[in-house]
């Protein structure tokens, strides 16, 4: 058996830069452990899996080294970037049909708007582990599906440097980890990281469904619906981000590094 297989940067406009994803378009379902197999070979923190419904419809699936995650953004804009790129697609719009119910992306003047349902965090604490694994403390912690940390200055999130072997240890699965703090630059609203631990990725380049929460709670706090945001990995990554109450949209580009065949 022979598949297709795409690795797109997403959520950039510069190889290497972004987010890695891999995308590979089936006709139809395979056997789950197949899918993780694949995701594992690739070693990405997502691999893209996608069938066609109808016009403009398809199923998509995300999948870690490890487990199906129940939504990502970069790997869907990965996606979209192969049905429009490589695949040709037309219309204005597609729907993703997925765990987190359907998904629209929009193609507009070379760059994609993600339609993601909102999620909003609520003030939280910090498991004791994930505590003692940072080397400075947040001012706030927030938590929706992540935690969200908060911190006074771009520097400090680019001065994180979290200890893995402890956040590790953590004895329950906690999600992902957003740190955050206001923009040093007019033109960005907020910066973040992102890091998961018991993960083989441990830190995200660019978490687009981070933004999912991050979108509300820095549209409350500075009073605007439209914001520019910046993940501060070592790949970098921009997403506008649009608060429309109970969704967001994310929008930003991808390139193509890789186009090739897997033989199964």
């Amino acid at each position: 058996m022979k598949l297709e297989i795409f690795q797109i940067d997403a959520f950039t406009d510069t190889l290497f830069g972004g987010n890695p994803a891999a995308v590979c378009p089936l006709e139809n379902w395979l056997d789950d452990s197949l899918l993780l197999q694949i995701a594992k070979e690739n070693n990405l923190a997502e691999t893209a899996f996608y069938v066609a419904k109808s016009d403009n419809k398809y199923e998509l699936r995300w999948f870690t080294p490890e487990i199906e995650m129940d939504l990502c953004g970069h790997a869907t804009l990965a996606a979209a970037f192969v049905l429009v790129n490589e695949k040709g697609m037309g219309g204005e719009e597609i729907i993703f049909e997925t765990k987190s119910g359907a998904l629209a992306v929009r193609f507009q003047n070379g760059e994609f708007i993600l339609n993601f349902p909102a999620r909003p965090p609520e003030q939280s604490t910090l498991p004791a582990a994930i505590k003692a694994g940072l080397n400075i403390q947040p001012k706030e912690v927030w938590k929706s599906r992540d935690y969200i940390l908060l911190y006074d200055t771009q520097d400090d999130i680019l001065a994180l440097r979290p200890d893995m072997s402890i956040m590790n240890s953590i004895n329950v699965d906690p999600g992902g980890i957003s740190v955050t703090a206001p923009g040093a630059t007019e033109d960005v609203d907020f910066v973040s990281r992102f890091f998961t631990p018991q993960a083989a990725i441990f830190e995200d380049p660019v978490t687009g469904s981070a933004h999912c929460s991050l979108t509300p709670f820095w549209s409350e706090r500075l009073g605007k619906t439209k914001l520019n945001a910046m993940q501060l990995s070592e790949r970098r990554g921009k997403l506008q981000c649009i608060f429309l109450g109970d969704r967001v949209e994310l929008m930003g580009s991808a390139v193509k590094y890789l186009q090739g065949t897997i033989t199964i």
